[in-house]
């Protein structure tokens, strides 16, 4: 676990600021999911423990965001600005594209990250979410409309384009 922690905590942290959108709550998921993983003594396989973490790190995510839904909704009395200033003056894509993967809902976002990010297929991303191709093609395609309707046509990037998080793989 210290070896995973060490040498892959950077990536672990990208690839849960991805889901979270923010890096204190992506720092807390990678630690939950690292003690969740390694709770109990277990040999890996090389590289296993990693893919176990990965895993775990999207189970907590959906499973935190559902235990949370129904506190959000109770803050309905909390006054919210309609436009967020700074934004424009100084959004790079990064920053849009963070944007619009918060504006997702979390099944949606998923689906997105493990899709664009983490390159896997729709039949792997149902696996390993529990759902049904075709439910898994639904929520990417809202997802990329609604993404769109935010950031403008998708056109295919250069590798030197691609938007990583500092420290993670694509």
């Amino acid at each position: 676990m210290t070896t995973l922690a060490r040498e892959r905590g950077k990536a672990l942290t990208g690839y849960a600021y991805l889901l979270t959108g923010d890096l204190l709550d992506a720092e807390d998921l990678v630690q939950d999911a690292l003690v969740k993983v390694f709770v109990r003594p277990r040999t890996f396989e090389a590289g296993a423990a990693e893919a176990y973490v990965r895993r775990a790190i999207l189970t907590l995510y959906i499973d935190g965001y559902r235990r949370r839904r129904h506190w959000l909704e109770l803050r309905h009395l909390l006054a919210r600005a309609d436009r967020h200033d700074g934004h424009e003056d100084g959004a790079t894509r990064r920053v849009d594209v963070q944007v619009a993967l918060a504006s997702l809902p979390p099944q949606q976002r998923a689906c997105v990250v493990l899709r664009f990010y983490d390159d896997l297929t729709v039949p792997e991303i149902a696996e390993r979410l529990g759902l049904a191709d075709g439910t898994v093609k639904r929520y990417l395609n809202v997802a990329v409309h609604r993404m769109e309707a935010l950031l403008g046509p998708v056109t295919p990037m250069t590798p030197t384009e691609v938007v990583t998080v500092e420290g993670a793989r694509p």
